[in-house]
This record gives structure tokens, sequence and C-alpha cells, in this order.
């Protein structure tokens, strides 16, 4: 383990890093061309992200994945997981902001990190995170590793008769990268569950601590149908001895299924909503065209380990009640790996916390980049939200960061999601001006594609279940607000129903949200775009063009 450490970056410094990074990532997907065969061969392979996961595939049971065949392909390879220790991290969400947290906090420290998260939002690289800096591996690093290991998963492949997924192959790939690498400690996020996921080849003697952000009901029947089956599901990710820390809030059955795993396992739990602990929003501003919250952290688990860290004041760049969830628990995190021998002071944690932003998750667009999407002076919100645990969250943040803004919405949606239930989150959070539904690839394809009429038919009913007016295509009243081309008119009066639209093109979908929220000057008003990560990755994807 590296004890040394790098000098602490001023809050100016860190900012400056921060806006350099992400510019980086806007425009890096232009370097994929340097590893277009490495592209070409693993989008051949079982893509579950672009066709769905078939029902009962992260269970522990026969119709689960083959761990078996990971763990051949780890070993064709030498076992570099057995090289290095691992954070491993599983849940319905948080997962990746938890390890985005987590990874800065060691990297301020001085450690070198390996973060492996999914999906990514511009290119695969992002899906790999290497050393101090944190940026993704280089598209040369990787295409070379490609060359190295091709021939050895082209026998594997051929000995798994087809069955190695694109997933098997790049966890295995950034496996081996932080072997390589000599990383002091990697930040691995399950992709599925946990029990069957990829990633659960990390041994007992490889996990530093195991986490678990939360439990929904997302791929429930992937996960086994239920709550229960899905907490089952995240806690095999439980190693025998090995310390656990809890996000949450979890539903007391729910907690009880995790925490009896622990014990079978005689794993130590700590929880982010242990009695000691507290954290609260205290303030939200924009700082640098970025929404900034000022929040308190307090840890205080005293039990046997006596964890204790006091952060005040503390400046989170990713804003919401469940960010300040996520950084909590990546506070515990810290704390016991510190509790374990690890050198991490508090300065590492704030300012660990403090320099983590991550794409698409509420993400405010400059003044600059709503100019270049042809929305001169527009207030835009990106967010991945898709599910109801989500949107809920993310209505939470419009309300703290713009309490009675006048909102658009631009929703795009996979077919295996809630879509009503997402509806329903959303028109209870706050009186949306309009809705604008149209689809987006997912992973690059069309098999998961929800078409704008059945996201509309869903809207309806989630509407109607709420008491909400909805004016929508095929009324009269609708028809009357449109013009030629078609955007609402100036005799834009839906008496205070939500305008319900469908628009097949992107650019179409801004310019109509634009156009409505316009015709009322001088009010402010915000189009978010939401319902999927990949929905705001082609919003991304154009301004790096």
């Amino acid at each position: 383990m590296l004890l040394h450490c790098k000098p602490f970056l001023s809050s100016s410094q860190r900012g400056i890093t921060m806006k350099m990074r992400s510019l980086r990532t806007l425009c890096s997907h232009r370097e994929d061309l340097e590893m277009k065969d490495l592209l070409d061969y693993i989008d051949s392979l079982k893509n579950y992200e672009k066709s769905g996961v078939p029902t009962g595939a992260g269970t522990d049971s026969h119709d689960g994945f083959d761990l078996g065949r990971m763990r051949r392909l780890m070993d064709r390879f030498g076992n570099p997981h057995f090289n290095f220790k691992a954070v491993h991290i599983a849940g319905t969400k948080g997962k990746g902001s938890t390890a985005a947290f987590i990874s800065n906090i060691l990297r301020t420290e001085g450690y070198s990190v390996g973060c492996y998260t999914s999906p990514h939002i511009l290119t695969i690289r992002e899906r790999i995170l290497l050393g101090r800096s944190g940026d993704p591996v280089s598209a040369k690093l990787l295409n070379n590793l490609f060359l190295r290991i091709k021939q050895n998963l082209d026998q594997a492949i051929k000995e798994e008769n087809g069955c190695i997924s694109h997933f098997e192959v790049f966890t295995a790939m950034a496996f081996i990268l932080f072997a390589d690498e000599k990383v002091d400690i990697a930040v691995i996020e399950a992709g599925l569950g946990g029990a069957r996921d990829a990633t659960n080849i990390i041994s007992s003697s490889g996990l530093a601590a195991a986490v678990i952000t939360t439990v929904g009901e997302e791929h429930l029947a992937a996960l086994g149908g239920s709550l229960e089956t899905i907490a089952m599901a995240k806690a095999g990710i439980i190693k025998q001895g090995c310390p656990l820390v809890l996000g949450g809030p979890f539903l007391p059955h729910i907690e009880h299924i995790i925490r009896e795993k622990a014990v079978a396992m005689d794993s130590p739990v700590v929880s982010a909503y242990d009695s000691g602990n507290s954290f609260a929003v205290k303030s939200f501003s924009i700082l640098d065209d970025k929404p900034c919250q000022i929040c308190d952290i307090e840890i205080q688990t005293v039990k046997d380990l006596k964890l204790s860290c006091k952060l005040h004041d503390l400046k989170l760049q990713m804003p919401g009640d469940h960010q300040l969830q996520n950084a909590a628990t990546a506070t515990c995190l810290a704390l016991y790996l510190r509790n374990l021998g690890w050198r991490i002071s508090d300065e590492s944690i704030r300012y660990g916390l403090e320099r983590t932003y991550l794409l698409g998750r509420s993400q405010l667009l400059t003044s600059k980049e709503a100019k270049v999407l042809g929305l001169t002076g527009a207030t835009i919100l990106l967010d991945g939200a898709h599910t109801n645990e989500s949107a809920k969250a993310l209505m939470n943040t419009i309300r703290m960061a713009f309490p009675k803004v006048r909102l658009a919405f631009v929703v795009a949606m996979a077919c295996d999601k809630d879509h009503a239930g997402f509806a329903r989150e959303i028109l209870s959070g706050a009186y949306v001006e309009t809705v604008i539904l149209t689809e987006a690839a997912i992973a690059g394809a069309v098999t998961r594609i929800t078409p704008a009429s059945l996201l509309r038919d869903s809207w309806i009913k989630a509407s109607e279940k709420l008491g909400v007016g909805i004016c929508h295509e095929g009324m009269t009243e609708y028809r009357e607000l449109l013009t030629e081309n078609p955007v609402i008119s100036e005799n834009n009066l839906s008496d205070g129903k939500t305008i319900l639209a469908t628009e097949s093109s992107l650019k179409g979908c801004l310019r109509i949200a634009n156009e409505i929220l316009n015709r009322k000057g001088g009010e402010k008003g915000v189009i978010v775009i939401t319902g999927s990560l990949h929905i705001v990755s082609s919003v991304l994807a154009s301004l790096a063009e």
C-alpha cells in the first residue's frame, strides 16, 4: 500500500481541473477511431445493454449468468484481479456516483486508483479510469491491450461456444489494466445485481470492502421478480469476513435480508444511516455555470469502530439529496478503509467529495453549450434518471435549484422501464408546462427503444391517475395550439394543462420546448432532458462534434 501523498488542490485549482477534464471527456470520442478493431470486435459479442437482460439472468440460480465462464476467462489471463485490492459496489441507484466519490477521495490522498463503471456517456473508455488523474483510459493503451490478448480471447470465445459477452470481455480488460498499471486499489461497480454479475469474481482476500447503495425495483425480471430477490442478488457481493457499507435508506425487511447475509458471512456492517450519523443540505447556488449545494456531513459511528468525521459547509458539485446520500456513503467507506490501515485524512475526504462531477447527473449546460445547440439564453438541465426513484430525486433537485420555475421536459426511455411510474413522479413533483416525447438509441441500437407513441399513452394514463390536466395530440384544443411548423402558437392558452407532444428529432424537441418557454417572456424556464443516459449522451455528443 502506498502512503505518499500529493499536494492538496486549492478550490480554484480544483475548479480548473474539473472544467478541463469535462472538456477532454466531451471531445474524447474522436480518439475512438484509433481502436476501431477493438470496438468492432466487442460489438460482435452478446451485449445485454442493447438487447435487454434475460429473465432470471442476475439471480443465483440455474437461469443466472455463468460466473464459471468468467472465472475461466480470467484464469486464462493469469487472474489479474488477484493482484490488487478492490472496493465492490452494488445497488439499484447511486453506484456510479458513490464510485466516483470514493475514487476521488483516494486519488486526493495520493493513491493510484482504478475505477470501473458502466454505462458510458460518450466513449467506452469512460468505463475504465486509471491512476492518479482519474482520466479515461487512453485509446492507445486500450488498443495495445486488445492486440496483446486477442488471440487468447478468440480461443476463449471458441471454447465457450460464443457465449462470452461484451461486458465480460471489457470487465476482463479492466482487471488486466488495473494489474498492469499496479493500482493501489480498484473501485468496481457491479453491472447487474451482484451475485451473478461478471465483476463478482473478486475473492474475499482481494476485497477491501463491499458497498450496497440502494435497493429498488429496477430489472425486476432479471433479478427474480421482487424487491426481496433483488436484495438477495445484491447481497451476493458480500464476502466472508469483509466489511460491508450500506447506503440507504432501506425498507426494514430489505435491510434485514442484507444484514442477515452479512451475519452469515461474518462481515461487519456500517451504515450511512447509523444513529450517530447526520447529513443535510444547507443551501444551493450556481457557481461557474454549475449547480452547487452546501452541505454538512457528520459521521459518528461508535460501536466497535469509532469512525468519526465532521465536514461542514461541504461544496458538492453533484446536487440533490440523493447525491448527498451517496457522498455520505462514500465518507463512511473512506473512514472504514482508514480503520483498516489506509491513510485517508479528513481533508482528502472533503476535497475528494468536492471535486467529484459526473456528466449527465443533474448537469447544467453552460450558456456557451446552450448556444451551440441553437438555444441561446436557454437554461438546460441534463439528467439520466430512468426509474421512479431517480425521477423523484430529479424533481426534488429541480425544486431546490429552481423553485417555481417553468418546466419543459424532453423524454426518451428504454422499453424495459416503468414509463407510467416515471411519468407519475415527474407530474406529481411540480407543474410541468410541456412534455415532449421522443426516441433515443440504447447503446447504439434500436432493440430497446420505446416508441414515442407508447410513451405518450403512459403519460396520459399517469395524468389521469393523478388528475393532472393534459392537452395532447388528438385533442381539438391541442390542434388549435399548433402552427404549420409545428410550434406552439402565440395563442398558447392551455388553461394550466400540461402540453404533451411527440417529436422524432431531438433537435426538434429542443426547438419546440424553447419556443413554448419563450412564449411568456420574462419568466424563467428550464428545459430538462431526461429518461435515459442515452438521450443525455445524444445531447453531449452533439456538443463534442
